[in-house]
């Protein structure tokens, strides 16, 4: 895939085993582990997002705090982390670097460290990786995101669908190594909505722009 970032599996699991590796790592996961839904809530004098709507402290949950200034800031800082994790990983430590510090950029985010370990689900992080790792397929992702979210209000499905696309995408251009990568953070990710899928199964799954249902982002 034209401006991709082109690893073989090989190479991937070669290079995991030096220190430049642990570097992006540890880099990646700090990076990740910053809450904006939290910071920006508190600073917005919004309180607490974990105590709104569903706890989540992703975009879809702040929204439900009525400010989409907010929700929207989120939504960026939780996406761009992972980005510029990516982009200054590969600069210092080369294209291997860069998948690991996304890969650690997305657990941080999911399990970040300053809150317990209990954290967002990694949608926008997820395409805040592609933007850096393969930008095409970022639009890509963006645009089914967009169009089930239209057709639907679902994001929780916008999600699902979204990021089980994608590494079958990357299987298709012939990025193996990425397809592998970005299949393990969709089969986290997945679990992480465990109950959105059950809600979606049964009919209870919140829309965008709720503000009161229990649903989760």
């Amino acid at each position: 895939m034209p401006d991709a970032v082109a690893v073989s599996w090989s190479d991937l699991l070669a290079g995991a085993a030096s220190w430049s590796s642990l570097v992006a790592v540890v880099f990646g996961y700090l990076a990740g582990s910053i809450p904006f839904g939290v910071i920006l809530t508190r600073l917005g004098g919004a309180g607490d997002v974990r105590q709104i709507g569903s706890g989540n402290i992703g975009a879809t949950n702040v929204l439900r705090t009525g400010r989409k200034s907010l929700a929207v800031g989120t939504l960026l800082g939780d996406m761009f982390k992972g980005t510029v994790a990516v982009l200054i990983a590969a600069a210092y430590g080369g294209p291997v670097a860069a998948i690991l510090a996304g890969g650690a950029a997305f657990l941080g985010h999911l399990f970040p460290v300053w809150l317990g370990f209990r954290g967002g689900k990694g949608v926008a992080t997820y395409l805040g990786l592609l933007i850096g790792l393969a930008w095409p397929l970022a639009i890509v992702f963006a645009g089914m995101w967009l169009l089930v979210a239209l057709l639907t209000r679902y994001s929780s499905l916008s999600a699902l669908i979204a990021t089980a696309a994608t590494p079958v995408i990357f299987l298709f251009v012939g990025e193996q190594a990425l397809a592998a990568v970005f299949a393990m953070m969709t089969v986290v990710l997945w679990i992480r909505h465990a109950e959105n899928i059950r809600r979606l199964l049964a009919g209870t799954e919140g829309r965008i722009g709720d503000r009161k249902k229990k649903a989760a982002s």
